[in-house]
């Protein structure tokens, strides 16, 4: 009789087991709304060689650009963003200006509605008053693909009340660099602008 308890036992115990072990080990989570992100750069550990701390750094920057690189693609594909140049070239093979305000040099895109802006405050006030052009409009044509080399790119066409451009943008596997070259479609040069993508929701601009 005991031994009968005892295997009745063993049994129930490895029932509870094989119930546990068939749980899954992760749990996805889909979300519509934006992803925010946020990686902790953790301590210093001790007793590491010098080896070991390029080892350590390098996975530290790979995880910082792929997270980087999630939340900038992500943006883009939902249509709201904005890239923030850091530089911005005019011409195929102009002069490139790197002392600008990333503020007042960027490529917006809110769903249907987008801007594209650059301003250099030179002695020449331009389009906009502030040494550059604004294409302020609604957005039509709009392409996303893949590269082969995991490259996203980006193409539309912006059509404001005062210029239009075509505009093309690729986002660089690994990272949120990105370029975006704007072509107007009636006058004027060739604009490329540098820069970085993130994520950008206002739902107070009017476009």
């Amino acid at each position: 009789m005991m031994m009968k308890k005892l295997i009745l036992g063993l049994a129930a115990i490895a029932s509870s087991l094989l119930c546990v072990a068939q749980q899954p080990d992760e749990v996805y989570i889909e979300s519509n709304d934006d992803v925010r992100l946020e990686v902790i750069t953790p301590a210093d550990p001790t007793n590491e060689t010098e080896q070991e701390v390029k080892e350590r750094e390098k996975r530290l920057r790979e995880l910082n650009d792929k997270t980087a690189f999630m939340k900038a693609e992500n943006s883009l594909k939902r249509g709201y963003f904005v890239l923030l140049a850091d530089n911005v070239q005019v011409g195929n093979m102009g002069y490139r200006h790197y002392d600008i305000n990333s503020n007042s040099n960027f490529v917006l895109v809110q769903q249907d509605g987008g801007i594209v802006q650059v301003a250099f405050n030179t002695g020449n006030p331009g389009a906009n008053g502030l040494g550059g052009i604004t294409c302020r409009g609604k957005i039509s044509n709009q392409r996303i693909t893949t590269d082969k080399k995991g490259n996203v790119q980006m193409s539309y066409h912006l059509m404001g009340s005062n210029v239009s451009a075509d505009v093309h943008i690729t986002l660089y596997k690994g990272s949120s660099r990105a370029v975006a070259i704007i072509n107007p479609t009636m006058r004027g040069p060739q604009i490329t602008i540098y820069g970085n993508i993130q994520p950008y929701r206002n739902r107070n601009l009017k476009l």
